[in-house]
């Protein structure tokens, strides 16, 4: 009988790791090592840093969807993410030599904003062809005949070819076309007619080029809503992620990944409120960003929004750190109407001596009321404010005795003021439109919701949501109703409430109107 020599248990090891590196990008991913920064700042330089971070969830989870991608006819794949998020190097620098090895004959377009950083992502994938690792996994290496950083080819028959997307990619064609990082900047992202010259490039250069059943992938962060994705993307895209029916008649996967998650469909399944990347990033990394509402809102949360909406204008936007002394505060609530894509929101206005108006707190989440009611006393515990608006109707009604009794048990009281919706939205709207053109309202700096806010108030009242508005508008709404009828019930309680105590003195822990 015949015995079998027993294969090394590193010679079998390694078998099996070429024999992932074949089948899959993830298992690709272990078998080869993949090129980070160059060692040095000369655009030339071939040697590279070693990716250090190791390979996260969101990377696997890119990874089988660019997989798909490019193992489907037709595939259409748009990914956004934050920026050092790794998203290039396991779309624009790991997928072409893996799907050029796995597929001889494949052509691979690579566009960006540029010339320089297409051609950069280019001399990355090389440098992949060239280890002795990927020449196991595939059997065939790098040509002598077309080796340049943007324009190389396999001895397989694979080719690769990189270019600015506006520099004019003619001649070759492409079974993928893959577009990392259109956008070069904010300047750029601003410009209407660069955005028309992305978009006839992407259609008239780049999609002429694609093959018949071939792929597309963009990588992006998000920096305009009308950017190369936004004017692919359907009308009233609100940052969903999965099968997409969009503009150009073709259906896209959609990766949305945003910094901080917000959705209760998050790709990862991560909970509204949990970062990406938390082994890697800590809380710290990310705050300094969220400093800036505009830039954490397009760039890291992937939903930008115009400088200048139908109501609202950026340039009114203003903030403040500290509070005034002797502000009194009002509160206002928008109760969902459904658990289902209605929000319901609190928010905490803050009036000083000069009837300024600071937008000081907020919350916002979905779930049924006993979810809301909380976070509302919680809220009224804290900054004790002199009257809170909600909106009269039928909801209120059937939330009403629960919150009474939740006031009992928890000994909250507070006065709530029924304000009925008589006028439209935007009607509603108007008193706080002028007041922040007025250079009235401020918005509290350094908050996790501040951004969210802002964005909605640029879109009001098109966008998909606008429960903070209202929320806000109610209770200015109230607001000028006790300052503008003097014989009113409203503007008695008011005279009331200021006879009672000094409105203006610092507040006593505890007490309660």
């Amino acid at each position: 009988m015949m015995t079998l020599p027993i294969m090394p248990f590193q010679a079998a090891r390694e078998l099996l790791r070429r024999r992932r590196g074949r089948r899959s990008l993830i298992g690709f991913s272990k078998a080869v090592d993949i090129p980070g920064k160059p060692e040095n700042e000369d655009e030339d330089c071939e040697e590279f840093l070693e990716v250090e971070s190791g390979i996260a969830t969101h990377h696997r989870l890119l990874m089988q969807e660019v997989q798909t991608c490019v193992d489907t006819p037709n595939g259409r794949l748009m990914v956004f993410m934050p920026p050092g998020s790794a998203k290039s190097t396991y779309v624009s620098v790991l997928t072409p030599p893996f799907v050029m090895g796995r597929k001889p004959g494949f052509r691979v377009i690579g566009a960006s904003y540029a010339s320089d950083l297409a051609r950069k992502l280019g001399r990355r994938c090389r440098a992949i062809v060239r280890q002795s690792a990927y020449r196991t996994t595939f059997g065939t290496a790098l040509s002598s005949e077309s080796a340049a950083a943007d324009e190389w080819a396999l001895k397989n028959g694979s080719e690769y070819m990189a270019g600015g997307i506006l520099s004019g990619i003619t001649g070759n064609r492409a079974d993928l076309v893959l577009i990392d990082d259109p956008v070069k900047g904010r300047q750029d992202a601003e410009s209407l007619a660069v955005r028309k010259k992305t978009m006839d490039a992407y259609q008239d250069d780049l999609m002429t080029r694609l093959l018949p059943g071939g792929s597309v992938i963009i990588v992006q962060t998000r920096w305009h809503e009308d950017d190369l994705a936004g004017a692919i993307l359907p009308q009233g895209y609100d940052g969903q992620s999965g099968a997409i029916e969009c503009r150009d008649g073709q259906t896209w996967r959609v990766v949305c990944l945003q910094a901080r998650a917000e959705r209760g469909d998050d790709p990862l399944g991560r909970k509204p409120g949990e970062y990406l990347w938390p082994e890697w990033f800590g809380r710290e990394h990310w705050r300094q960003f969220e400093q800036n509402p505009r830039t954490w809102a397009s760039l890291f949360q992937q939903r930008p929004s115009p400088d200048n909406g139908d109501i609202f204008q950026r340039e009114w936007v203003q903030y403040y750190d500290t509070l005034p002394q002797g502000c009194r505060f009002y509160g206002g609530s928008d109760y969902a109407v459904s658990d289902e894509g209605d929000f319901t929101v609190h928010v905490v206005l803050a009036i000083d001596r000069d009837g300024n108006l600071y937008i000081h707190d907020l919350w916002r989440g979905k779930g049924e009321p006993d979810k809301w009611i909380e976070p509302l006393l919680d809220l009224v515990e804290l900054h004790n404010p002199l009257c809170w608006a909600e909106e009269a109707g039928q909801i209120n009604k059937s939330i009403g005795p629960f919150l009474r009794r939740r006031m009992a048990e928890r000994k909250v009281f507070f006065q709530r003021r029924q304000e009925a919706s008589t006028t439209d939205k935007v009607a509603r709207a108007r008193s706080f439109q002028g007041q922040m053109a007025s250079g009235k309202v401020f918005f509290r700096r350094g908050t996790e919701w501040q951004a969210d806010l802002i964005s909605e108030l640029m879109v009001f009242p098109n966008g998909r949501h606008d429960d903070q508005v209202d929320a806000i508008t109610k209770t200015t709404q109230m607001l000028d109703r006790m300052r503008g009828a003097p014989d009113s019930q409203a503007a008695n309680t008011m005279r009331n409430a200021f006879a009672a105590r000094n409105a203006f003195a610092p507040r006593k822990a505890g007490t309660r109107l």
